[in-house]
């Protein structure tokens, strides 16, 4: 189990002008759902500005502190 403050500051640390939502699906803690909109992704594949949010949470993901993830990504308007 992870709290969403530590998973906005994980991706935070990792993509700095990220602003990060956290949704936890089911109450437990382990089933994580994310947005980041980052000036970062822009000319970036999808695949590649997820690849930088999973990145982000590595340990996270590794420990299984975070089961399931899902991610959405999106460029500044």
């Amino acid at each position: 189990m992870v709290h969403p403050d530590q998973v906005r500051e994980a991706i935070r640390r990792a993509i700095p002008d990220a602003q990060v939502e956290v949704e936890d699906l089911t109450g437990g803690g382990d089933h994580l759902q994310v947005r980041v909109v980052s000036g970062v992704f822009a000319g970036l594949a999808r695949v590649k500005q997820h690849q930088l949010v999973y990145g982000a949470l590595r340990s996270e993901l590794a420990s299984e502190a975070i089961h399931a993830l899902a991610v959405q990504t999106a460029i500044p308007a």
